[in-house]
């Protein structure tokens, strides 16, 4: 009995789905587009944070091979900078963050500005306000 419930837990628990993770909205682009974290994502070590950043677009952005309805970024902060490396880009094509319709990753990540408005600036203030 102990073993079957130890199965079914560890069966419950392991590989969260996109649709699971705990997000918290943190704004809005200059665009209108809402801002979201994930919440579990968020990494402080030193003046860096580490995090996965969510965007659902108020209206389709027009890409080769289908329409891109939403956005998930991975990226480090350096926030005494106030300045963004993005490690990794998916671009959804729906809202739910289920149907990827293309990803992309840099071979060599690097700093750049965090551009006023934009998606990286709604986020670097919101996650380094404590800094």
């Amino acid at each position: 009995m102990r073993l079957w419930i130890a199965v079914a837990a560890g069966t419950v628990l392991v590989g969260a789905p996109l649709a699971a993770q705990a997000l918290r909205v943190i704004g809005a682009t200059a665009a209108g587009n809402p801002v979201l974290v994930e919440t579990r994502s968020v990494l402080r070590k030193g003046t860096l944070v580490n995090a996965i950043v969510r965007v659902k677009f108020a209206k389709a952005v027009r890409a080769p091979g289908g329409d891109w309805w939403s956005s998930r970024t991975r990226l480090t902060f350096d926030c005494t900078k106030r300045q963004v490396k993005v490690l990794e880009n998916w671009y959804y094509g729906d809202t739910t963050w289920k149907r990827v319709a293309s990803r992309s990753a840099p071979g060599l990540p690097g700093f750049g500005t965090v551009m006023g408005g934009s998606m990286t600036s709604v986020a670097y203030d919101a996650l380094c306000a404590r800094q």
